[in-house]
């Protein structure tokens, strides 16, 4: 096993990291575990589930292996690069006087046309009348940091771009999970999303292209099973070490690859999938990877496979749209003109920050306010929001992960309580996750108002940990969108302030799922029953007693394990 190491920015101090290494070795006593405190919790021992799951990280029936969630696999985010351009250089003016939007995104077309390297926001207010485009990789955009740079915004998308109607039809607005006023996106796959949503041929938006077959094979796959780090490929005469590729799984008639992300068993294989028209229009499942080895007919990947690998499923590794790697912002507000809340799925498009294609990706220390929708994780993989914060008016989304989003980490996150009502007809739902995204992680939240959006569309294998809410919002999603959660939804340290159910425990509705410490909780108004029939095959612990968790931090204690 790799020593443990590299975890000074969680400041853990040997607390719940050492209390995880140990339990993964067997060598802990009762003495070392009462011993450890973090945030007020005291242990009484390590929580039996976590002894089990160390014992068996990769292919555990109920808790996901998360610990290489994030940009690079876990990585703290990098160091400061040095300043190519600075955007009072080429026109902003930090007073407010003027548009600033031109002269920041050439500022940054600069260091995009130059490799990369950071564009630097001073300090000071900088009304912007356009997007923020972040679209060539390796591009940093920095300010002062969030108290001091402030990036005003008088428009929204439907205003900069068009009307974006949705692709499942109705007079939804499609601004109400897409797009943002910064937005991280590779420059081709920008121009051929805009180009699409003005020509209103309302467009795919995930790791393709604005169609599903925009994509090439690059090999077959051998069978292979969940938790495997090296596949066996038929070619590896177009992979290269270093190189992202899709693995693709395509469904068959009997819908087995959705059985299997559902835990498989006698629920699943009941359930009726034909007319879930939205969820199946989100299979294949496509995972991006970076490769890390190549060796004859074997290739290990960056993490391990988040799902068996079977012949049935016609599985290939694929080309995919060239996505933005490398880059960030870092250190601002934006602030968007304040306007009364739109009705729900009429959003305008008051974004905040969007990440679409995305990889290897990060915002750190970033507040958005007044804003329809805050942060989205659209067709992005393997990115880390850090000290991000959602406040203002009050948000539809706060935070949304969608179509084929995977392995992300937010982490020290904060959703203020509103400055004014919610207008009536307006929706709230807080951490949002849909459309077969997997493997992503929430740590460490504060949430003053919303809820744990699982919006149907099938999430699988998630986790939710260590996090305070307020649980005053509603969970969203369509009958057509099918189970609200697939196999190894994880909810583990959460403190729900007013008691309210609704999503915080799982285990009457997600199969194979562990709900690990969360408070006492009573039903309301939104009461789900469970999609699957039969024994759920769930776990719950700790129930009522969140401070007795340990370790307190199931995403801290799982990166333990691997480094």
């Amino acid at each position: 096993m790799a020593s443990v190491g590299n975890i000074s920015r969680r400041g853990l101090l040997g607390s719940a990291v050492a209390v995880a290494a140990a339990a993964a070795t067997g060598v802990i006593g009762a003495g070392t575990a009462r011993a450890a405190t973090r945030g007020g919790h005291a242990s009484g021992g390590v929580t039996p589930l976590w002894r089990e799951f160390a014992a068996t990280p990769f292919a555990h029936a109920q808790v996901p292996f998360i610990g290489r969630a994030g940009y690079r696999g876990g990585s703290d985010l990098p160091r400061r690069r040095a300043v190519v351009a600075n955007v009072l250089h080429y026109g902003a003016e930090p007073d407010g006087s003027a548009d600033a939007a031109p002269a920041i995104n050439r500022a940054i077309a600069a260091a995009g046309e130059r490799g990369g390297g950071t564009v630097f926001i001073p300090a000071g207010t900088y009304r912007i009348d356009d997007i923020i485009r972040i679209g060539h990789s390796n591009v940093v955009v920095r300010g002062a940091g969030s108290g001091r740079t402030k990036l005003y915004a008088t428009k929204n998308l439907t205003e900069l771009i068009g009307v974006y109607g949705s692709r499942y039809g109705g007079d939804k607005s499609s601004w109400s999970w897409a797009g943002g006023l910064i937005w991280l996106c590779p420059e081709d796959r920008w121009t051929s999303l805009t180009d699409a949503i003005k020509a209103k041929a309302w467009p795919f938006e995930g790791w393709t292209g604005n169609k599903r077959d925009e994509w090439q094979t690059l090999t077959t796959v051998a069978p292979a099973r969940r938790g495997d780090r090296s596949i066996t490929v038929e070619s590896t005469k177009q992979l290269r070490r270093g190189g992202l590729v899709l693995l693709r799984l395509a469904d068959d008639a009997d819908h087995t690859l959705l059985e299997h992300m559902a835990g498989g068993g006698p629920g699943p294989e009941a359930y009726y999938w034909d007319d879930k028209t939205k969820l199946t229009s989100y299979v294949p499942y496509e995972w991006p990877v970076r490769i890390t080895a190549v060796h004859g007919h074997k290739v290990t990947l960056e993490r391990p496979l988040p799902l068996d690998v079977r012949p049935e499923w016609d599985p290939r590794l694929t080309t995919l749209a060239t996505p933005l790697t490398g880059s960030g912002v870092e250190g601002l507000t934006l602030e968007a003109v304040e306007t009364p809340q739109s009705q729900h799925l009429l959003d305008k498009g008051y974004n905040g920050v969007a990440f679409q294609c995305a990889y290897d990706c990060w915002a750190d220390d970033i507040t958005v306010r007044h804003v329809d929708n805050g942060f989205g994780l659209i067709g992005a993989s393997a990115c880390t929001l850090r000290r991000t914060r959602v406040e203002g008016r009050g948000s539809h989304h706060p935070y949304y992960c969608r179509e084929g989003s995977h392995d992300n980490l937010i982490e020290d996150f904060t959703i203020a309580q509103r400055t004014v009502p919610a207008p009536a007809g307006t929706q709230l739902h807080g951490i949002n996750v849909e459309g077969l995204s997997s493997y992503n992680v929430w740590s460490r939240g504060e949430m003053e108002m919303g809820t744990f959006d699982s919006h149907r569309g099938m999430p699988f294998a998630n986790v939710r940990t260590d996090i305070t809410v307020n649980n005053n919002g509603r969970h969203g999603g369509d009958a057509s969108a099918g189970p609200l959660f697939g196999a190894r939804f994880t909810h583990w340290n959460i403190r729900v302030t007013n008691g309210r159910a609704g999503l915080m425990r799982i285990d009457g509705l997600a199969p194979y799922s562990a709900t690990v410490g969360v408070s006492e909780v009573t039903e309301f108004d939104q009461i789900d029953v469970p999609d699957f029939t039969g024994d759920l095959h769930t776990r719950l612990e700790a129930y009522g007693t969140p401070e007795a968790v340990w370790p307190p931090n199931l995403h801290d204690a799982q990166r333990a394990l691997v480094r």
